[in-house]
């Protein structure tokens, strides 16, 4: 910078004169403040560019889904076994709860992000800076960013540790365990077609096998998995980063910065990829729900304030050995009648309030 003002002043390169890259340019500044600084103003740009625009989107998406899919009941499925019924759209509420609850902590997180180091110059105590010099500079940040970055209260923790980043990242690893969830349990739901669960349907994006015709395989949910490991990976290295500072100065700030935005812009495109090309086409697949669900053993469960906890039992093993249906093992067993049996198991009356 230095050079090119120079250059500009139809000085001599490398001269310092007539502006000099330490009592000009880098006046009340020191690579232990500004390199932090530049760390935080990278995240936080990032982070409302791409990331939280994308999750946003898709959030919106999945809200519309399980408004859609809110009538619709299926079975429920607890240690990957039939369980009790629940409607699709109850599902799908989860999801999007588990997104907007990252989301929130991603925002909460980002306010000690806005806080910056610039002015602590070499170990924080500020020497060399004018009056007010830190306040001046993230004013100024501020207004060109649009985002409301201040001074760091305590220049010390500032340059020698970096605990905003590694608990941001914590946000972000949570962001990625619950997209890693929400992907697989829709591939597991639209896994098939015919010898899978098959109860959702996803778009088709490409042939899925160069030898297989007719194979669609559910890339953007894998995709999305992936880069959850990864950016579990990143949350590993920047915690052991974090935790690594000396005295004054964290020397694994490029590993921290690196990790950190790799993960944003990861998470930032998998998600507006998943989004345009998996969630937006999810449909439901009727016909497997219904038998699904009618053949579900846990429906049984409906009897339990009937007739008991262990007569109910009796019934879903005998249905489950004899290959029947709860109905006509209960009507074997004879501790209900069909009237009895059609009143008190309905699947519709099993999903809440």
């Amino acid at each position: 910078m230095s050079n090119r003002a120079i250059e500009l002043a139809n000085g001599e390169i490398g001269s310092k004169t007539p502006v000099h890259p330490n009592d000009d340019v880098n006046k009340s500044q020191s690579s232990n403040d500004t390199f932090p600084t530049a760390m935080h103003i990278s995240i936080a740009l990032e982070t409302n560019r791409n990331l939280i625009p994308q999750l946003k989107e898709l959030i919106s998406t999945l809200k519309n889904k399980s408004k859609e899919f809110n009538t619709i009941v299926k079975i429920g499925r607890t240690h990957l076994m039939d369980a009790t019924p629940i409607t699709v759209g109850q599902e799908f509420s989860g999801y999007v709860t588990q997104l907007e609850n990252a989301l929130t902590r991603i925002e909460n997180n980002l306010d000690f992000i806005y806080e910056l180091a610039i002015g602590g110059t070499a170990v924080g105590t500020g020497l060399n800076t004018p009056k007010d010099f830190d306040a001046l500079v993230c004013t100024t940040i501020a207004s060109i960013t649009k985002l409301p970055f201040k001074p760091a209260p305590n220049k010390f923790e500032a340059l020698s540790a970096h605990d905003a980043i590694v608990n941001f990242h914590g946000a972000l690893k949570t962001l990625a365990c619950a997209l890693h969830k929400i992907a697989n349990d829709i591939r597991w739901s639209a896994s098939g077609p015919r010898c899978g669960i098959g109860e959702l349907t996803i778009p088709a994006n490409e042939p899925g096998s160069s030898i297989m015709p007719g194979k669609v395989n559910p890339t953007q949910c894998e995709a999305l998995t992936m880069i959850a490991a990864q950016v579990i990976g990143n949350d590993t290295t920047i915690a052991f980063s974090g935790a690594s500072g000396n005295f004054q100065l964290n020397v694994y700030n490029p590993v921290i910065i690196y990790n950190t935005l790799q993960s944003i812009k990861l998470l930032g495109d998998g998600i507006k990829s998943f989004h345009n090309h998996c969630a937006v086409g999810i449909e439901t697949n009727g016909t497997n729900i219904e038998k699904n669900l009618i053949n579900s053993l846990m429906l049984v469960t409906a009897l339990n304030p009937h007739i008991g906890y262990d007569n109910a039992a009796k019934i879903a093993k005998k249905a489950y050995s004899d290959n029947t249906t709860l109905k006509q093992a209960a009507l074997e067993l004879k501790l209900l009648s069909e009237e009895e049996f059609d009143t008190f198991v309905v699947p519709e009356k099993m999903i809440g309030h």
